[in-house]
């Protein structure tokens, strides 16, 4: 008899306390090994898969799709294999377990001599991962080290009757917790199992997010990819051809309107719940979670404690415009994009203006007073924002002062799809020390942005078009773009904002002189 062992939902980073279930990669019964991705879950940072620090048998899965789970809650059940024996552990050990009726002591008996099998090899695999550990460590959480104990606890012995609905309830260990864990017939019931073709053919949580916005049955679907595999066009095709179902709320009783033309009543039937406020049907309840809960609580913070202030200016871009012209003429498949010429730009600009690549710390002191201080850093990391189906992210390239701007371009690329993809990492999306934010890609000029908290400015660059411009005393017609800069007002003085910005400006209208002394 092996103990189940429980998996807890680990800390995925930066203190996160909860996180989405996406996906399960795995099913009631499924052969699981040490490492194995088990689900896929999303945080406010990124979509993520956890992967399982044992080896056996999986024997429930505590949450559904959807489902938003507490860090440190029950994720996965899961029978071992094989139990790991300590060197000295009694080959018959005495548990005693309180029954209904009479209280009788099991035992366990451990064969001494190893069987040269296939099963046997397994074991010891097992035993030898489980002793070592995986070496797969979430941030919070990891598998047991060479020095671990491992203590039995055997489950208690029930006395019931079997019937074709009558299941025994097992009792399982939640290891590390030190508590226990019961999942009844009827709990095991509601547990997702996976159907070969139908929900396991599911990979894209894009897929699954769209599916389940649109209430399409993805279990009662055939894929039209390859092994069954379903895809975005299948669900697409779905929704085209399923009605989507309106949300439910009681109907209200009928209102008199007077018709502006009749001048008669007419009696209005709504079949949607009626805000008290306005008098509307709310016709959709979205709940505020993942990526734009974390979008929410960020730009709160960011306005409610940071004493920004803005400033800009109009800035003529042909001549960077013409210049990557010129380049792509020569190189067609690896010319920079104008994105990654202005992050290089920006980058060189933050080394002659340090203040704005610092962060604001408040602390407490010895004293129980606060303490303040501005942090500088030793190079820059270079967020950019980027719109996904998740919502707007902000990856960030590392080190990004020491990249030149083909690397810089690639590495935008690069980020930018993973982070649409939900893969980006907590790293990806947290590290940051300035923020480049291309709203010109939505059409619009300018913007008074809001800082990215912690960080303390963020550069937006609006779209380039032609505009009439006086050039040497004559009006012509010129690529024209805005920059705009809010910086925190406690690091620095609107002296040296102006001056990064004319900075960033100057570079923009003479990049080849910029460059060349780069």
């Amino acid at each position: 008899m092996t103990a189940t062992k429980v998996f807890l939902l680990p800390d995925l980073g930066e203190g996160l306390t909860e996180a989405e279930l996406v996906n399960w990669l795995v099913a009631v019964g499924d052969e699981i090994r040490v490492d194995q991705p088990i689900a896929e879950v999303e945080t406010a940072k990124s979509v993520v898969e956890v992967p399982s620090p044992y080896a056996g048998t999986v024997a429930g899965l505590h949450g559904e799709p959807g489902q938003t789970l507490d860090v440190g809650k029950p994720l996965i059940s899961v029978t071992p294999s094989i139990e790991p024996v300590e060197t000295g552990t009694p080959l018959v050990e005495p548990v005693e377990t309180e029954s209904a009726e009479t209280t009788t002591p099991l035992v366990e008996l451990v064969e001494t001599e190893p069987v040269e099998t296939k099963e046997s090899a397994a074991a010891e695999t097992y035993r030898a991962e489980e002793k070592a550990g995986s070496g797969n460590v979430l941030i919070g959480y990891g598998t047991p080290g060479g020095t671990s104990t491992f203590r039995r606890t055997r489950p208690s012995r029930a006395s019931a009757v079997s019937t074709s609905s009558t299941r025994s309830t097992p009792s399982v260990e939640t290891e590390g917790a030190g508590a226990k864990l019961t999942t009844s017939a009827d709990d095991a019931l509601l547990l997702r199992t996976r159907v070969p073709g139908k929900l396991g053919a599911v990979i894209s949580p894009l897929v699954r997010r769209m599916a389940k916005e649109h209430g399409v049955d993805l279990g009662h679907m055939q894929g039209s990819g390859e092994s069954g595999l379903i895809m975005r066009r299948d669900v697409e095709a779905a929704i085209t051809k399923t009605p989507v179902k309106p949300a439910q709320g009681p109907l209200v009783e009928p209102v008199e309107t007077k018709a502006f033309e009749t001048g008669h009543p007419q009696a209005v039937e709504s079949k949607y719940t009626i805000d008290a406020r306005t008098g509307l049907g709310i016709t959709k309840r979205t709940p505020v979670r993942g990526v734009r809960k974390a979008v929410a609580a960020n730009m709160t913070r960011s306005r409610s404690e940071i004493p920004e202030a803005t400033v800009w200016v109009a800035v003529d871009a042909t001549a960077l415009v013409e210049l990557r012209a010129d380049l792509k003429k020569t190189e067609v498949h690896n010319t920079p994009g104008l994105l990654a010429f202005i992050a290089r730009f920006v980058t060189a600009g933050l080394k002659k203006y340090p203040a704005l690549n610092t962060r604001f710390v408040s602390t407490e002191d010895t004293s129980g007073g606060e303490s303040q201080e501005i942090m500088e850093f030793d190079g820059v990391n270079l967020g950019f924002a980027a719109q996904t189906d998740r919502g707007l992210v902000v990856p960030s390239i590392r080190n990004a002062d020491k990249l030149s701007a083909k690397q810089l371009d690639t590495e935008i690329k690069r980020l930018t799809a993973i982070a649409r993809d939900g893969k980006a990492t907590p790293t990806d999306l947290g590290s940051g020390t300035f923020t480049l934010n291309n709203y010109g890609v939505f059409g619009v000029d300018g913007s008074a942005a809001i800082i990215n908290y912690p960080e303390v400015a963020i550069l937006g660059v609006g779209r380039i078009v032609d505009k009439p411009w006086v050039v040497g005393g004559e009006l012509a017609v010129r690529k024209a773009t805005e920059l705009t800069l809010t910086f925190d007002h406690r690091v620095c003085d609107g002296g040296t904002a102006a001056g990064f910005l004319r900075y960033v400006a100057d570079a923009i209208e003479s990049p080849t002189s910029l460059l060349a002394d780069l």
